[in-house]
């Protein structure tokens, strides 16, 4: 009888491991842009995917990783060129993502849920040396994958700015929570 277990689960194991493949994506097609926020306005602009692959089980997300290119970072929203790079070298300083010692971040996806024509994601999320766990929902539109995700940067030790760790900002303030938005192409 154990035998019998045994030979059924190596069998579903090998049906799983022919049917599970690793594709990666397209990393020129591929897009994240990000969106924060102010008291006095918003800010948005766009980072790079370095490398990343998704798992899929025929035409169904299963997983993936992802690795972001954090030197990328830029700005869509300010035409002047000295302000534009005076935000961009902010962003990529200590007082916010620290590039110069924290050059990627990553997201693995550790539980995907069909729900619906979408998918639950689960996945951790590692942002200038802290890895911190995040939900959001993905959609499948063929081989491209699309969502948003909304991240407490203050988890992550970045902190300039917010009303939770600094008194009297006023105008200053900025939100805590920003927005990725991300679209996802397989490469073909």
């Amino acid at each position: 009888m154990k035998k019998g277990t045994f030979v059924l689960a190596a069998l579903l194991m090998c049906v799983f491991t022919l049917t599970a493949q690793n594709k990666p994506i397209d990393v020129k097609l591929s897009k994240v842009s990000w969106l924060g926020k102010k008291v006095s306005g918003e800010h948005s602009g766009n980072i790079a995917f370095k490398s990343g692959s998704v798992i899929t089980d025929g035409k169904k997300l299963k997983g993936g990783e992802f690795v972001i290119d954090m030197n990328s970072i830029s700005c869509t929203d300010i035409e002047n060129e000295d302000y534009n790079a005076k935000l961009v070298g902010h962003l990529k300083s200590d007082d916010f993502f620290g590039v110069a010692s924290y050059p990627v971040s990553t997201l693995t996806l550790t539980e995907v849920k069909a729900k619906g024509d979408a998918y639950e994601v689960k996945g951790d999320l590692f942002i200038k040396g802290k890895t911190q766990a995040v939900i959001f929902s993905v959609q499948q539109s063929g081989s491209y994958f699309s969502g948003k995700v909304s991240i407490d940067r203050t988890l992550y030790d970045v902190r300039y700015g917010s009303g939770k760790f600094f008194d009297n900002l006023g105008d200053k303030m900025i939100d805590d929570v920003f927005e990725l938005n991300f679209k996802v192409a397989l490469l073909k």
